[in-house]
């Protein structure tokens, strides 16, 4: 018994010295750790900070493209991404759970939704382990509406994170100039803008900026800790571009390129317009074109064929061969030669008719009859060594160096005494539509060259500081009155009874220009296509010819004419060349030059006047008052005072008061842009010709900022129109019981 009881007392001793010694340690072990704040030679407090130490990302706002009067072309705009929590620790109230918790009913209902199946989406939200899933493409770019219908649905767990996606207001608008941009996944799963094409992808690094970040405590659920302190680094928002472009005058131009391919349905058409004062380029258009927001269309054309595409001439690379001969002193107007065939060496060249020419006439004639033969013996006259330096200084042959992607050079065919010939006409020799209007600014402006550029200014909302663009002299390749006397040979071209430009004519502006219709490579064997519309017609021009504003060059390329009325393929090139110019020089205020018929008079100054006294002068001289306003006093007006008018014209009165829309149909986009300007509406205009239609109701109350859309005809097409009309409703009333 005795020996049982020391035996027990040993066992517990032993018990009591192990228990002693563990605790020891752990006391050690807890005092070392509160000493020193480390654990196997690692920060506790770093670690557990790290646990709940969150950091998101701060996204950089990409930089805003506008035109040269501040409207928005390309912009950010808010969108949503689509995530599905899928981590049930995320709840805590079973009543009203935040994650998902019947993934087949809500499969079923997002479908309805995005652009993903039912059974793609239930896969997504049966993943195991996730915290929680996002759906690539389909759940990116939810619009704000979309959104309030996801959210009216109340599915746990579904919620949202803010995004960007780029946005286009202006649809489809020199679509191929400024490219596009869309939202790509990186290789960490992060999400950001990025220029695919044009000026948003030359000028992505540029636009895009540097995200920042944003650091700070929370809890298990990601919530912001009360009490502590935020770490944030600012993200560096992209600089915005200012573009030489002008909104109103793009698009004068798209809308009338849409009416031209809708009628004739060419293979391809170009245009660019420009100020030749400075090089700006005002406006710049081609088909097939694309909707930069949906990228429909952009299959058919990736190119910026203004900018990429080199082909032959035609006959606009006269203009450049006369203003040589005119420079040298061998071009004499009055000086006659034997049109029809003349040969270089054993090769013939002919003119437009066959061959046949018209008989004997003087060089002014040849040229307004775009006389091949005419330009090949003033070649002659010159010689090609001149000839050839003077396709140098008007910059043929190599790029304009304005700053867009794959910029063309073109090509001088100048080896054989035929390729010299053909190259003094158009044929062989190619350019890009860029380095035509580029050699034309010389004409226009006195000789001087300028250089093409579309970038105004590039302004760094981080720091203000702005990279402004200046106009550049890109030579001098002829004398001030060699231009003008180009200018006054191609007016002739315009109004003479010969001239091929007599179709470019516009009501009260001089116009100096040249028709070219350029024959197409057979792309199956030698020589050309054949067939009356397999051409490249185009027409580059200038107004007000004395003194331009704009210049003009337009192209279309295979047009499907009528054959059995042998329509003219300068038909649908005049459709775009002769509203957008006409429309542009109305929009920039350019006065018409001349109006034979019509009275005119200069604008009193009847701001502040009574509307009752209004001088009764202004209807004896067939001026149309038009009164916006209810009040009584006229606070602002259009024209304004001392500009002059012409009879017929409207003078439009803003008066004190509530602002009432006129009816404006049959009005010229002259008067209805005056309308717009007073009663500061955002005016879209639509077609050429005048007002027929206009979406605000006439003698309605209109607001600041309200948007004004007014569709307008030509005569002929108005005509057209009512008769078609008309018979329609001549077949119902024949159609229609008899009594």
């Amino acid at each position: 018994m005795r020996s049982t009881k020391v035996n027990r007392n040993v066992g517990a001793a032993v018990l009591f010295l192990i228990f002693g010694l563990l605790f020891f340690v752990l006391i050690v072990r807890f005092l070392t750790i509160q000493i020193t704040g480390e654990v196997d030679g690692k920060v506790m407090a770093a670690k557990a900070a790290h646990k709940y130490l969150r950091t998101d990302v701060l996204d950089a706002h990409r930089g805003t493209i506008y035109d040269n009067n501040g409207e928005v072309i390309a912009e950010d705009a808010d969108s949503f991404s689509l995530v599905a929590i899928l981590d049930p620790k995320m709840t805590t109230d079973a009543d009203n759970p935040r994650h998902v918790t019947d993934p087949r009913k809500t499969a079923e209902v997002l479908s309805k939704y995005i652009d993903m199946s039912e059974s793609d989406i239930y896969d997504r939200l049966t993943l195991k382990g996730r915290f929680q899933v996002e759906f690539g493409s389909a759940g990116r770019d939810i619009s704000v509406s979309e959104k309030k219908k996801i959210e009216a649905e109340k599915l746990p767990g579904i919620t949202f994170k803010r995004d960007s996606k780029r946005f286009y207001p202006n649809g489809v608008f020199a679509s191929h100039l400024i490219g596009y941009a869309q939202t790509e996944e990186g290789k960490d799963g992060k999400t950001k803008t990025v220029g695919k094409m044009g000026l948003e992808k030359s000028f992505n690094s540029v636009l895009s900026g540097k995200d920042g970040s944003i650091q700070y405590e929370s809890d298990l659920w990601g919530y912001l800790l009360p009490n502590k302190n935020e770490m944030v680094k600012k993200p560096q928002n992209g600089s915005d571009i200012y573009l030489t472009l002008d909104k109103k005058i793009q698009t004068f131009l798209e809308d009338s390129m849409n009416e031209v391919e809708e009628k004739y349905k060419p293979k391809r058409m170009l245009a660019i317009v420009a100020d030749p004062k400075t090089g700006k380029i005002l406006a710049m258009g081609q088909r097939p074109t694309f909707h930069p927001s949906t990228r429909e269309g952009i299959g058919e054309n990736w190119h910026n064929e203004n900018v990429e595409a080199q082909y032959e001439p035609g006959s606009t690379m006269k203009v450049f061969t006369l203003s040589a001969a005119i420079e040298k002193g061998v071009f004499n107007p009055t000086e006659k030669y034997q049109s029809g065939t003349y040969y270089v060496g054993k090769v013939p060249v002919r003119d437009h008719n066959g061959g046949v020419g018209w008989g004997k006439i003087p060089y002014l004639e040849g040229v307004q009859r775009s006389s091949n033969v005419a330009f090949v013996k003033l070649l002659e006259k010159m010689g090609d060594d001149t000839f050839r330096d003077y396709l140098d200084r008007f910059g043929f042959g190599k790029p304009t160096g304005i700053n867009l992607p794959h910029e063309a050079s073109g090509n001088i065919l100048f080896h054989y005494p035929i390729e010299k010939a053909t190259t003094a006409f158009g044929q062989g020799t190619t350019v890009t539509p860029l380095q035509l209007i580029q050699g034309m600014t010389a004409i226009a402006n006195n000789g001087t060259m300028m250089k093409p550029y579309v970038v105004d200014k590039v302004v760094n909302p981080n720091t203000g500081k702005e990279d402004i663009s200046k106009p550049e002299v890109a030579g001098h390749p002829i004398k001030p009155e060699t231009a003008k006397e180009v200018r006054d040979v191609l007016g002739t071209v315009i109004t003479a009874e010969h001239g091929t430009g007599k179709g470019y004519a516009l009501d009260g502006y001089s116009v100096a220009g040249k028709t070219g219709t350029a024959q197409i490579p057979d792309p199956n064997g030698p020589g050309y296509l054949t067939g009356w519309d397999n051409y490249i017609f185009s027409f580059i021009g200038m107004a007000p010819k004395d003194d331009p504003k704009l210049i003009m060059y337009v192209a279309v390329q295979q047009p499907q004419l009528d054959d059995e009325t042998y329509e003219g393929g300068s038909v649908p090139v005049s459709m775009i060349f002769n509203p957008v110019m006409k429309s542009s020089l109305q929009y920039m205020n350019i006065k018409p030059e001349k109006n034979i018929d019509a009275k005119m008079a200069k604008v009193p100054d009847l701001v502040g006047e009574s509307v009752a006294s209004l001088p009764s002068s202004l209807k004896e001289n067939g001026i149309d008052v038009v009164e916006i306003g209810s009040g009584a006093r006229v606070t602002d007006q259009l024209p304004k005072a001392g500009e002059t008018l012409l009879a017929g014209e409207k003078l439009v009165l803003k008066t004190d008061g509530e602002i009432h829309l006129p009816d404006m149909t049959g009005w010229s986009k002259r008067d209805v842009l005056k309308i717009s300007q007073l009663a500061d509406l955002k005016l879209n205009m639509v077609g050429s010709g005048y007002a027929a239609k206009q979406n605000l109701k006439p003698n309605s109350p209109v607001a600041a900022g309200d948007q004004l859309v007014v569709n307008f005809m030509t005569p002929q097409d108005k005509m057209a129109k009512d008769k078609a009309e008309k018979d329609k409703k001549d077949k119902k009333e024949d159609a229609a019981p008899q009594d």
